[in-house]
């Protein structure tokens, strides 16, 4: 299941940042995430958020998976858009 969280879209329900989107960048154990939004929190400096105070979605951004698997470069302003085209859906 850990690896499965891996570049999906989560919920943040606890903290000054409930209720906005994120993407989980990397698993840290069973218990914590680093998770990123390209504003608040930039991938340069993620958050490291409990899978508890996170909703978990099935939704993920095309591809970004792979490309956090492979180390490639992902921009700030890319995740960014891609969360804000989710918001307004």
């Amino acid at each position: 299941m850990e690896d499965d969280l891996l570049g999906k879209i989560v919920l943040s329900n606890a903290g000054r940042d409930k209720g906005k989107l994120f993407v989980v960048m990397s698993i840290i154990d069973s218990d914590y995430v680093f998770i990123a939004n390209g504003k608040l929190r930039r991938i340069e400096n993620p958050k490291k958020k409990k899978v508890k105070h996170l909703k978990i979605t099935s939704l993920q951004i095309e591809g970004i998976c792979d490309k956090i698997k492979a180390n490639e470069k992902i921009t700030n302003t890319y995740l960014r858009n891609e969360l804000e085209k989710l918001e307004k859906n």
